[in-house]
């Protein structure tokens, strides 16, 4: 009988390199001989990638129950189409986000009831989902650096939704992924060094958490 996957997050605000990391974990595993893919919510199936045409068109006015339920659908699409086979046939699926982000951007961020969130997503998606082998978010104290490395993808056709927000909308982003950690007891690891130095930390965290290797 084949061995069930695993499923990893790696998690943090516009800017820290989750889809990096989620790339090189992928890497890491692929040398051990372990098959996995990646998801970079909210894409990954024809139903969330044009999901997320609307979600990141910051031209389109909407509210947060309205963002909820984008991210939601776009969730529940992916993982019925992909993550949930994937785990069923061994491999590990990695996500650059997961239901964590919504709670701290529709609800650190946009003001929605944390447990309105949670009550959503475990509605809406299986237990596998929203419940992760491992976690891992990803800290940048520097906000100049974080700007910095988002400039950098080039110049969008549309605002994006969330990172062309005000300083402030910012801030309560951070201090929202600070309070999930906590209360989640999910680690940090600092995402301002070298691309490398962070994925060493990442897969430390992963061998100890699931391969229970020091």
């Amino acid at each position: 009988m084949t061995e069930r996957g695993k499923y990893v997050v790696i998690e943090g605000h516009d800017g820290t390199g989750k889809s990096t990391q989620v790339e090189m974990l992928s890497d890491l595993l692929s040398q051990r001989g372990i098959e996995s893919i990646t998801t970079h919510e909210p894409a990954g199936s024809p139903v969330s990638d044009e999901l997320r045409t609307i979600i990141k068109n910051g031209d389109l006015e909407r509210d947060p129950i309205t963002n909820l339920l984008m991210f939601t659908a776009s969730r529940r699409a992916t993982w019925l189409q992909m993550g949930e086979s994937a785990l069923n046939r061994g491999a590990w699926v990695l996500g650059a986000r997961n239901w964590y982000s919504t709670m701290a951007f529709q609800g650190y961020g946009e003001g929605l009831d944390i447990e309105h969130i949670r009550d959503t997503t475990q509605q809406y998606t299986p237990q596998s989902y929203w419940k992760p082998d491992s976690t891992i978010i990803l800290t940048m104290d520097d906000e100049e650096e974080r700007r910095k490395r988002i400039g950098g993808r080039g110049e969008l056709e549309n605002p994006d939704t969330f990172e062309s927000k005000d300083a402030e909308f910012q801030k309560r982003i951070y201090d929202g992924y600070a309070q999930i950690a906590q209360d989640l007891e999910i680690p940090t690891v600092d995402a301002s060094p070298e691309k490398y130095v962070v994925a060493q930390e990442i897969w430390r965290i992963v061998k100890r958490d699931i391969l229970q290797e020091s």
